[in-house]
């Protein structure tokens, strides 16, 4: 398949290059900081973002893209599920 962007590129505005599933964990950080975060089926979400504050995301809806640079999903406090770190 051609790629026609290939040679473009790649900002904090530009469209997500991979994905990983979030297993949220009060321990482990993230494998990579994402550029957003995708909520499958909706609820909390407690995170840390890179700058190292904690927040909640209060009634995250399913099918939503938050555009937020996250290194950690806390599980707790964290009922939201099916989350993609996306990058």
């Amino acid at each position: 398949m051609k790629n026609d962007f290939e040679t473009h590129t790649v900002g904090l505005a530009s469209p997500a290059r991979a994905s990983e599933i979030i297993t949220p964990s009060d321990v482990a950080e993230l494998a990579h900081a994402t550029r957003g975060i995708y909520v499958g089926t909706g609820g909390d979400v407690t995170l840390r973002m890179v700058s190292g504050e904690a927040v909640t995301l209060t009634n995250a809806q399913p099918g939503a893209f938050y555009p937020i640079r996250v290194i950690q999903v806390l599980a707790t406090g964290t009922t939201a599920s099916n989350l993609l770190g996306m990058r």
